[in-house]
């Protein structure tokens, strides 16, 4: 593998454009491939260093030395991900053997790559053997889930389809009954069952949030923070496209996203509202009268760290502090649109306790008129508890957490 000097240098640059984290990764990536004109022959070993650099920063930063500059950053970046595997530009030999000595030499706590804030956490709430396996697992690729719509086929016929089309990998996800999971990340923007709206690329997590809200068919849900819409598409199959259901969010760009997978899904009971925020009085009109309402809560997502390496850089105890009055404020702004008897799903993709359990229990404690329903998000094998989790080292997909609330029929 051929590492010119132009890609050394774009790679060093893209390092350089996100080490203050401003924006997320894969936006500065494209930015930097497309300011530095990186060609084809290059953009995989710059993409792949930067995203090591990303997921590694601890260890390789350790190899670069206190002080490095962006440049020996950059090779280091792809000692740690590439190790021998790299040929280097005339000159660069010595420091990359160098760098490749340093990283043979480190210990087992900088592998982890988490910052010391999480690192201590994760220790607190799972102890040292389980926050291992989860630290491990998160170093891991993230696997490319895909989510048949059941508007327009099932499962069985689509896995089959895609085994004879070039993709003989594909298999069934282990939890979700309308997931298929490839190996690794693919183009499917152009494949026809893509376009068609038969297929939706979505982590099979978020697939099973979709399905512990239970939406049935001609009810009134609402997916109070709705983001770009892939649970809402969930949603809108599990109700054969009866009902309605509203798709609500403060950011206006992420709706009109939504449009057009609206359009491929052939979904017709999907309404979008974009609001001020959580106490937006457009939503007055619906108190009290929702069947089920899932609140996706903005929070860290430490839980997507497979896909998102970024994240563990960009968070810190005082934005998680930030998000956690947030996620109170939201949730109990949702709750007062669920009618007598009807049903509250309040979800994060974080494995942090304070914006899960925490969060849950304080609602409870605040509520006495709502009682928690026991889930699970692992199947009916697993058993259900008062709350439901995915950890990545257990289930294999991102960290999600999920409590459904009851709301009581009395007035008292």
């Amino acid at each position: 593998m051929l590492l010119r000097p132009s890609a050394l240098s774009a790679l060093a640059f893209a390092i350089q454009s996100a080490a203050k984290f401003d924006y997320p990764a894969d936006r500065t990536l494209s930015y930097v491939l497309r300011e530095k004109r990186v060609g084809s022959l290059d953009r995989q070993l710059v993409a792949e260093g930067y995203y090591a650099w990303l997921r590694h920063r601890l260890s390789v930063e350790a190899i670069a030395g206190d002080g490095a500059k962006f440049d020996a950053i950059a090779l280091a970046a792809l000692a740690r991900q590439f190790r021998r595997r790299v040929k280097v530009p005339p000159g660069e030999e010595d420091r990359y053997a160098k760098f490749l000595k340093a990283d043979e030499a480190l210990g087992p706590h900088p592998r982890r790559e988490l910052p010391t804030w999480l690192w201590d956490r994760l220790g607190v709430q799972y102890g040292n053997e389980e926050r291992l396996a989860l630290a491990d697992s998160l170093l891991e690729p993230a696997s490319f889930d895909l989510r048949v719509n059941t508007l327009k086929a099932k499962r069985d016929a689509i896995l089959g389809r895609l085994q004879k089309e070039g993709f003989p990998d594909a298999r069934a996800t282990p939890l979700s009954p309308v997931g298929i999971r490839l190996p690794h990340r693919v183009d499917i923007s152009r494949h026809p069952l893509f376009e068609d709206g038969t297929l939706e690329v979505q982590d099979e997590g978020s697939q099973l949030l979709a399905h512990i809200v239970g939406a049935k068919r001609g009810e009134m849900v609402i997916d109070f923070c709705a983001g770009a819409g892939g649970k809402t598409l969930a949603l809108a199959a599990m109700m054969a496209s009866t009902g309605r259901l509203y798709a609500c969010d403060v950011s206006e760009r992420r709706l009109d996203n939504l449009g057009p997978r609206l359009a491929r899904s052939g979904a017709s009971n999907v309404q979008t509202m974009r609001i001020e925020n959580e106490h937006d009085k457009r939503l007055d009109k619906f108190i009290g009268k929702a069947d089920r309402v899932l609140v996706d809560a903005p929070c860290s997502g430490l839980g997507t760290l497979k896909r998102n390496p970024d994240l563990k850089w960009r968070q810190s105890p005082t934005s998680v502090k930030e998000l956690v009055e947030k996620q109170k404020s939201i949730l109990a702004a949702a709750s007062r649109l669920v009618r007598p008897g009807g049903r509250l799903v309040y979800a994060t993709c974080s494995v942090l306790t304070e914006e899960n359990e925490k969060i849950a229990e304080s609602f409870l404690e605040a509520n006495p008129g709502w009682i928690i329903v026991p889930s699970s998000l692992r199947g009916e094998e697993a058993g259900e508890s008062r709350f439901a989790q995915l950890l990545p080292h257990r289930d294999g997909c991102d960290g999600f957490f999920a409590a459904v609330f009851e709301r009581s029929t009395s007035e008292d």
